[in-house]
């Protein structure tokens, strides 16, 4: 007997049975030949048991082995039948043990409970009816005994490993499943980080683009001067819009941090560079900068207040050109860091630019992310403001990358 069998589910059809299947049975079968032909010869020689009961014990023997094969399909019937068969021949001693077996390896204890128990009850009155002419009664009961006891073992053993080993595979196959999520949702959010680093990046040369070339699209009447300076912001803005997008295209090929491939991070320190650069094409800007010392600024605090204000500044070139921009930024450390973009109505018509909202829900993440807060939304006077408080600890070191 193995304890490599396939398990029956009870309910479902029969698979048919594999070439190790078959190895099992035949072992199984072979088992039950070779015990039932001692048990055979020991009722040959038994001088309590007549020839013609010990002919009989041999065929019904013989017929036990054979039902044997029946095992994998009806395993609580067989086990019934050779506990019954048991009681009137010595020859399905094999084939009864075997029973046994399968039935504790395939169903559940309460049928091996009812059906051992009576197999092991009935060894006294066996050996009552059918005494050992070479051992003594006590001792022929407790070897009877013993070995039932020792198939039923045997056999709720190697159910128990078969039950451990399909929960170790069911939860590996779990972990595998929660491991292939965790990636789904790693790659998600790596996703996600992109999108917005390239929003950041290129959202504010592209605005300058769009901008401008709808200038001179609605105004080809334009003096030459202010063509040739708008052409002059076009190819500037392209060539920065070009220059960020290789450096973002470099950081996610080296799938390192920004620091960490050498790119730059604008933090708090570059946004009088970035006030200056709207300034430059054109626009109307207020700096009121009360920071005292920008590189003393976490650097993950600077980053996100600096793009807080540059995406305010373009939501301001796109939806109120013309209207003056006021930035202010104050803050300190153990206060946290204060910013505030607004603009005032666009004095006149604004011409259509493309937009979705994802900077400010961008924004929105960022700041959380930083452990900051953010609030956006229209102004009293009718413009739109931008207002944002980010986390400045006083203990030095304490800033990293968003």
């Amino acid at each position: 007997m193995s304890g490599n069998e396939t398990p029956a589910v009870p309910g479902q059809r029969r698979p048919r049975r594999t070439l190790r299947d078959w190895g099992v049975d035949f072992a199984c079968f072979f088992v039950a030949v070779a015990i039932g032909m001692v048990g055979a010869d020991a009722v040959g020689d038994n001088p309590h048991v007549s020839p013609g009961l010990a002919e009989a014990d041999q065929v019904i023997g013989a017929l036990a082995c054979a039902a044997v094969w029946l095992r994998r399909r009806w395993p609580v019937g067989l086990a019934v039948a050779m506990v019954l068969v048991s009681v009137v021949s010595d020859t399905a001693g094999g084939a009864s043990a075997v029973a046994l077996f399968t039935l504790a390896v395939h169903r559940p204890f309460r049928y091996v409970g009812w059906i051992g128990g009576v197999s092991i009850c009935l060894m006294p009155f066996i050996y009552w009816v059918r005494p050992d002419a070479d051992v003594p009664f006590l001792v022929a009961v407790l070897f009877g005994v013993l070995v039932n006891a020792s198939v039923i073992g045997w056999g709720m053993f190697v159910r128990s490993r078969r039950h451990l080993l399909l929960s170790l595979r069911d939860r590996a196959i779990r972990a595998e499943n929660e491991a292939t999520l965790r990636a789904a949702q790693a790659q998600r959010l790596a996703r996600e980080s992109i999108a917005r680093e390239m929003h950041d990046v290129l959202a504010h040369r592209l605005t300058l683009l769009s901008v401008h070339a709808g200038a001179l699209e609605f105004r080809p009447d334009a003096p030459q001067q202010e063509i040739v300076r708008a052409a002059g912001v076009i190819r500037e803005s392209a060539h920065e819009a070009l220059q960020d997008l290789r450096e973002v295209i470099g950081v996610l090929r080296g799938g390192g941090d920004g620091e960490a491939s050498g790119r730059p991070q604008p933090t708090l320190a570059a946004l009088e560079t970035l006030v200056a650069e709207s300034r430059e094409a054109g626009m109307k800007v207020a700096l009121d900068h009360r920071v005292p010392d920008s590189a003393a600024v976490p650097a993950a605090v600077g980053r996100t207040a600096y793009r807080i204000a540059q995406e305010g500044l373009t939501n301001a070139r796109k939806h109120a050109p013309g209207a003056e921009v006021t930035v202010a930024v104050s803050g300190a450390p153990g206060e946290g860091l204060t910013l505030s973009v607004r603009n005032p109505p666009p004095p006149g018509e604004v011409p259509k630019v493309p937009g979705s909202g994802q900077g400010l829900i961008g924004l929105t993440e960022r700041a959380t992310l930083a452990g900051g807060r953010i609030e956006h939304g229209a102004a009293d006077d009718g413009g739109f403001r931008v207002d944002a408080w980010l986390p400045w600890d006083s203990a030095p070191g304490r800033g990293g990358e968003v």
